[in-house]
């Protein structure tokens, strides 16, 4: 492909997309296909020859848009979204374009600069006090892990890391039951062990039990055991719980314990001045990560990750070869030591984007407006008399189930529940997903798609209604 069959090709490209953006509601959201369907539409080998462009777009219109399940429908209701939006896919182009390898300085100054500046922009935006510094990772998984690596390296003054652990003492993580299974991941290949996870019971609202935590870190203390970190969740995967920083985060400076806060959805919340009750007693904690790509706006992947002792960070990554050093370093921040990966994306571009195309107010109007349509929903099902919530709603996810008058037990309903939210995905007109809250089959919706309207939740909420009583007629 030369330049000018490029040039032709991308607008072709760039009209598919903006069809895309347009259509995407009226597709089918989960695709009717069995395991192995796609894989058995490909060749077994690459081709010999090359291919000309028209070939592999119609390729991929015939046999790839067929297997896609459409995150950026506004019908899309499942899981937390992974959003996107014209500045960002722009922002994107870009970045495709210029392929930049973002590691050092040296190698992009105007990406690790901007990486900075926005980093500071985001922390005002969402109140996080003057200590912190932000570097965008790839995902709050990761996020997490430096957290628990920086943990790690704090309290064993960095003998981890440069012999490795030793065996003759227990490090101990601590999160509630409700945190996102990525911690117990990131527990494991940190090399605490998962026996060495405490998972805190909860309460009534599914938020972390400070008294719990305590009773368990003084346990550990007593069986000789070094507690080391406490991950406090903002926006729970479940039910969006918020743990209450302002109890937990004296607690670790008391026990001093290295206290990481994972918000990684529910942090956008952050940019409304009236929800920033959720971040009450963040100035005891350590590190914290939201992500841009869930709420924000923002393509995956964006991960917004904060910490208060930059040394720390830096400290536990920095390896310094003789082909890496450059006359800057000393003046810099070379982003590759603050993380896990050499190469980095230039990130930043898109999130610079988004936040100058939207302001700070077009921010904060589409995150209200998200809110109160699930404030809406929330009331309407809590009128019903064969619906019920099973948690409280305190953003744009809301936990329910559907349970007929007649219906007491709770097999039963787990039962009726599960196949109400599979044959909403099989209608392929809606997308839902499930938890388990106290034991029980919880359906959950989150209203959080870009170009959510009202009138998507109220055919969601009709789907949902015809679909339950199809179930007992």
């Amino acid at each position: 492909m030369d330049n000018k069959e490029f040039r032709k090709n991308a607008h072709e490209l760039v009209d598919w997309m903006a069809d895309y953006f347009e259509q995407v509601e009226d597709y089918p959201i989960k695709p009717d296909l069995q395991p192995g369907d796609i894989l058995a539409q490909l060749p077994d080998s690459a081709p010999e020859q090359g291919e000309p462009f028209e070939a592999m777009f119609e390729d991929f219109k015939k046999t790839i848009m067929p297997g896609m399940t459409h995150w950026e429908s506004p019908h899309f209701m499942g899981y937390f979204p992974a959003n996107k939006s014209y500045p960002s896919v722009l922002a994107e182009m870009l970045t495709a374009t210029l392929g930049a390898q973002c590691m050092s300085w040296l190698t992009s100054p105007a990406a690790t600069e901007l990486e900075e500046q926005v980093m500071e922009w985001v922390r005002k935006l969402i109140g996080l006090p003057d200590p912190f510094t932000g570097v965008i990772e790839g995902t709050a998984s990761t996020s997490t892990l430096c957290a628990l690596l920086m943990a790690r390296e704090q309290v064993t003054d960095f003998e981890v890391n440069e012999s490795g652990f030793s065996g003759d003492q227990d490090y101990i993580v601590y999160c509630s039951s409700e945190t996102h299974s990525s911690i117990e991941k990131d527990v494991k290949i940190a090399g605490f062990g998962r026996k060495n996870l405490r998972k805190i019971p909860v309460d009534e609202n599914y938020a972390m039990d400070p008294a719990a935590l305590e009773e368990a870190i003084r346990e550990d203390l007593e069986d000789g055991n070094k507690p080391t970190a406490v991950v406090a969740t903002i926006g729970t995967t479940g039910s969006t719980a918020i743990d209450p920083l302002k109890e937990i985060g004296p607690l670790c400076s008391k026990y001093e314990i290295f206290l990481h806060v994972d918000a990684a959805y529910a942090g956008t919340a952050l940019l409304l001045p009236e929800k920033r009750w959720m971040n009450k007693g963040i100035e005891h904690a350590d590190s914290f990560v939201f992500n841009p790509h869930k709420w924000m706006f923002t393509n995956f992947d964006c991960s917004a990750f904060y910490v208060q002792d930059e040394a720390l960070l830096v400290r536990t990554f920095e390896i310094l070869p003789e082909y890496l050093k450059t006359p800057e370093d000393e003046r810099v921040k070379n982003y590759r030591d603050w993380g896990i990966p050499l190469g980095r994306r230039f990130r930043a571009l898109k999130l610079w984007f988004v936040i100058r195309s939207f302001g700070i107010k077009g921010l904060q109007d589409k995150i209200r407006g998200h809110i109160s349509l699930a404030q809406q929903l929330t009331a309407t099902i809590e009128q019903h008399d064969d619906f019920e919530l099973l948690a409280p709603v305190p953003l744009n996810t809301i936990c329910f189930r559907f349970h007929p008058n007649h219906i007491d037990d709770e097999k039963k309903l787990d039962e009726l529940n599960s196949k109400l939210l599979n044959n909403i995905q099989q209608d392929g007109t809606l997308f839902l997903t499930h938890t388990k809250l106290d034991g029980k089959y919880t359906v959950r919706i989150v209203l959080g798609n870009t170009n959510l309207e009202e009138r998507h939740v109220d055919k969601a909420w009709n789907v949902i209604k015809e679909k339950a009583f199809e179930l007992i007629q």
